[in-house]
C-alpha cells in the first residue's frame, strides 16, 4: 500500500513538471520575435519607395537639357503660384511680420486712408536729384522742402500709430502685440507705394465704410 501510494504521488508530480514545461515552452514561444528574413531598409530606401523608382538618367544631352527646363519651369510655376498666395493675403505663405488678423485689420485700416507718408520714395528721389544740381539756391530750396516735409511725414505717422492702436483695441481687445509694434507696422506700410504694398491692398479709400 504504501508503495502504490508512493508511485501515485511520483506520478503526479511528474505530471505537474511536465504540465509546468510545456506552460513554459508556450509563453516563451509567444514572446519570442521571429527574426526577419532581411534586413530593415534604411529610411533613404523608405523614402524612395514612397516617391516611387528613380528615373533613370538621361541618355543625350537633349534630354538631359529637356529635362532640367522641366524641373525649372515646375519651380517657377510653384513661385509664381506662392507669390500670388502672398499677394492675396494668405496666412500660409506671408511672412511672420505679416500673419494674424490683427495685422490684416492694420493693412486694411492704413490702405482706406490717403497718407502723405506715400511720398516717402519720391522725396528720396528728390534729394538724389538736388545733390546733382549745382544751384546752390535749388539745393536750399529742397532742403527746407525736405526738411518741412518729413517733420509733416513724422506728425502723421504719429497720429496713424495711435489712430491704429485705438482701432485694433476695438475690435480685438485680447490681443498681445505693442502698440509701438503696430504703430511701426501701419508706419511703414504707409510710407510705401500704393502698388507696392505686399500683401496687396484689399480696400480702397472708397471702402473706408466697410472696415469695422
Amino acid at each position: 500500500m504504501r508503495f502504490l501510494r508512493r508511485s501515485s504521488a511520483e506520478q503526479t508530480a511528474s505530471t505537474d513538471s511536465e504540465n509546468d514545461a510545456e506552460q513554459s515552452a508556450e509563453e516563451r514561444a509567444q514572446n519570442h520575435t521571429p527574426k526577419k528574413g532581411k534586413p530593415t531598409p534604411s529610411r533613404r530606401e523608405a523614402e524612395g519607395r514612397r516617391r516611387g523608382p528613380v528615373p533613370p538618367p538621361p541618355m543625350t544631352q537633349r534630354e538631359a537639357v529637356k529635362r532640367a527646363r522641366g524641373n525649372k519651369d515646375e519651380r517657377r510655376k510653384a513661385a509664381t503660384e506662392r507669390r500670388e498666395r502672398m499677394m492675396q493675403g494668405d496666412d500660409r505663405y506671408l511672412m511672420p511680420r505679416d500673419k494674424g488678423p490683427v495685422r490684416a485689420h492694420v493693412r486694411d485700416l492704413v490702405d482706406t486712408r490717403r497718407h502723405l507718408m506715400g511720398l516717402f520714395m519720391p522725396l528720396v528721389l528728390i534729394v538724389f536729384a538736388t545733390t546733382l544740381a549745382q544751384n546752390m539756391l535749388i539745393q536750399q530750396y529742397a532742403t527746407l522742402f525736405c526738411l518741412a516735409l518729413l517733420i509733416m511725414m513724422v506728425v502723421e505717422g504719429t497720429l496713424l500709430g495711435r489712430y491704429v492702436n485705438k482701432r485694433v483695441r476695438a475690435k480685438f481687445p485680447d490681443h498681445k502685440d505693442r502698440p509701438f509694434s503696430l504703430g511701426w507696422y501701419a508706419f511703414t506700410r504707409a510710407m510705401q507705394i500704393r502698388k507696392l504694398r505686399v500683401p496687396r491692398p484689399r480696400y480702397t479709400p472708397k471702402d473706408i465704410a466697410k472696415i469695422g
